[in-house]
Formats: C-alpha cells, structure tokens, sequence
C-alpha cells in the first residue's frame, strides 16, 4: 500500500479531574495532581519516536504549570489551545468564550511567545447553540478548529468524517474531525480515549488504513490520563465514569505500534501542506 498521507496524535492537556458537565468541579490540590508525570511518559514516548504532535492545553494549567507547557513546546510540539476552564462551549456566552479564549492565548503567549492557532472545544461541545463559534475563532486568528465529532451523542453523527474549510464572515477556518470508525451501528470512537483502548487494535489499523487509501489524514486524540492506567478517578455513576475513563488498559502499547507503522506530524504542519492542495 503507498503510504502518503500523515496523521496526527493530539493531546488535550488536562488532568484525571477534568470531567465535563459536573454540577460542581472537584477542588483537587496540586500534590494530588497526575498531569506532570503522564505528559513525561508521552514525551519519552514522542522523543523516543520522533513524533511531534498538537497538545490542547488548558489555559488554566499552563498558568498552574508553565514549566510543563515550557518542555512541551521546547521539545518541538505544537501547543494550540483547549479552552481556558474546561466549560463547555455550549454552556458559555459569546463574550464568555471570548474571554476564555484571551485568558488562554495571554497564558501560552507568556511561555511560547507565540499565539496558539488552533482549537478544540471540551468534550466536541459545540452545536446549533454556538452560532457564534467559527466567527470569533477567525477572528482571533486561529487558522484550524478539531471540536466536531461525528458521533452521536457527543457531536453529531452527520458531522463529516475528513476535514473541512468553513467559510466565516472573519475568513476560511478549517475543521479537523477526530478519527472514527464506520459501521452498522453508526460511527465508532476509535480514534481516542477510552475507545482508543477498548475497541480492537486490529479495527484502529484498518480505519487508519482506509483513510490512507483516500489520501485523507487521520487524527487520533488522547489525554494524559490514557497513559496512566494507576492513576486515580473521579465517584462518578456508572455511565458517567465509563465515558470519562473506560477501562484501565494503558493505551502505551498502542501508540509504540503505530509510530512504528505510519508517519506523524502535528496539526499545525497538516494544514500548512493542505493549503496548497485544497
């Protein structure tokens, strides 16, 4: 099979207590953080490999912990932006995503010296209610977004599964799905998370590859958490837990069989090479 088409492992840098739609956030003090510790792990793991990736980082952990973020992007990744809080987009008004936004970039400029330029909304949160979101991204300069899943459920199953330019009234804003799976009960999440690690390696190959026949990039997404099958979880009930987390399984052995199979690079250098094509 030629192989021409590159993917992408993106990180959301959060950590085990990050879960979306509680009605009140845990208060976990720093010594009982995890992020530090798994985030070596992957970039042992990249360096290893020679892999770079995208990490979506909050902005209020690269506030907590500049120096993690600092050997992020000193080892040559690419850091865009999560969001500030870990809210919803849904959940926030225009002018609060906005300023979410400027928290973010203002805490990854301090680091980086440079603006993030691109995306991605917690848990896939935006919908027919952010009517607003493309528009204001465009208008802060990001150049990529990565927060419509087509999935039920946690985005939209009409979503498309390959990426996309959206025309805004601020400029061309392209839309990087997560890789997902087609089948008879509609598309399946093997492309991160807790269905990176469930579902079978033998499906994720063969979704990877389909896309390569297409000459279409996949995007795989995972969090540090992934990788920290010890780590400790949230009292969650039991739907809940599962989505957060799923299984124990450490998605390492995965990830090693894959950078010795396909070629990586981040998200910012995907779009840079689709500019001249599409």
């Amino acid at each position: 099979m030629a192989r021409n088409a590159v993917h992408t492992v993106s990180i959301d840098l959060e950590d085990w207590y990050h879960v979306c739609g509680l009605k009140v956030q845990p208060q976990v003090p720093p010594d009982a953080w995890r992020i530090r510790q798994a985030t070596e792990v992957l970039l042992d793991l990249f360096d290893g490999f020679k892999v770079k990736t995208t990490f979506f980082v909050l902005g209020s952990m690269a506030e907590a912990d500049p120096e993690l973020v600092h050997a992020i992007h000193q080892r040559g990744h690419e850091v865009a932006s999560h969001g500030y809080s870990h809210r919803l987009v849904h959940e926030l008004s225009a002018e609060q995503f906005n300023e979410e936004l400027h928290r973010t970039e203002g805490a990854i400029m301090a680091i980086t010296g440079s603006r993030p330029v691109g995306f991605r909304a917690p848990q896939w949160s935006v919908t027919a209610h952010t009517p607003w979101f493309d528009d204001i991204l465009a208008q802060r300069g990001y150049v990529y977004d990565s927060s419509r899943n087509p999935l039920p459920f946690v985005g939209d199953r009409n979503n498309p599964r390959h990426p996309y330019r959206i025309q805004t009234a601020n400029g061309v804003l392209w839309e990087i799905p997560p890789m997902v799976s087609p089948s008879l009960a509609g598309n399946l999440p093997t492309g991160g998370g807790w269905g990176f690690r469930l579902f079978p390696f033998a499906l994720i190959v063969s979704t990877i590859d389909s896309y390569e026949r297409d000459d279409r990039s996949a995007v795989l997404y995972l969090h540090p958490r992934d990788v920290d099958p010890a780590g400790p979880r949230l009292k969650l009930p039991l739907l809940k837990r599962f989505a957060s987390y799923g299984t124990r399984q450490d998605a390492l052995p995965r990830l090693r069989r894959l950078f010795g199979r396909y070629a990586f690079t981040t998200l910012r250098e995907q779009v840079a090479s689709w500019q001249s094509v599409y």
